[in-house]
């Protein structure tokens, strides 16, 4: 008997599937054959729950996703995975494709697909030149990149040192350096030693 098989993805711990199960729910997937991956990158080859997804896929199945992302990021693994999947006898149904669902055991809706992956490529390579342009023009006007904050050296503890020497609280001077007054005495401690 043929099976929905759904999959659900996000990218990161703090991202919910929940949308992304209902609507799996909603489409007809039974809850034990919806598998789920929390906090793993679409580019990355293997997926636990994708791969057992995968696992699970018998003769006239269907996997079934929300979006075409959650496949993965290339318009190449996308095709190749949807032929494998019809080369299996199994299908690939994608919820939320062009306003419907696409169904890619049909003429058209794997001509859809092939199309859509095409222009999901595109559009992940697009968001990535912006935010490489974005950095580099921050980058050119000596702006915050954001990120991890630059190391404080020894001499900036030497100096903090004198001012804390001089009568300057030491919570404060810590706290000018962007550290704590542990960390600040623990820093001292090592120059001194």
């Amino acid at each position: 008997m043929a099976k929905l098989i759904g999959y659900a993805r996000v990218s990161t711990r703090q991202q919910s599937t929940d949308r992304q199960e209902a609507d799996l729910l909603a489409a007809g997937v039974r809850r034990d054959d919806l598998y789920t991956d929390h906090g793993v990158s679409g580019a990355r080859a293997s997926r636990p729950q994708f791969d057992r997804a995968i696992e699970a896929i018998e003769t006239g199945d269907t996997l079934v996703i929300t979006t075409l992302d959650r496949l993965g990021r290339s318009t190449q693994n996308m095709l190749a995975f949807a032929d494998e999947l019809r080369a299996r006898g199994a299908g690939l149904r994608v919820l939320n494709l062009g306003g419907g669902d696409v169904d890619t055991s049909t003429p058209m809706g794997s001509m859809l697909f092939t199309v859509m992956a095409a222009l999901a490529q595109m559009e992940h390579q697009i968001k990535r030149e912006r935010i490489v342009d974005s950095i580099s023009k921050r980058r050119i006007a000596g702006k915050d990149l954001g990120g991890r904050r630059q190391r404080v050296t020894d001499s900036q503890i030497r100096n903090a040192l004198h001012l804390v020497q001089s009568g300057q609280p030491t919570a404060q001077v810590a706290r000018d350096l962007g550290m704590s007054r542990a960390t600040f005495y623990r820093r001292s401690r090592a120059l001194t030693d």
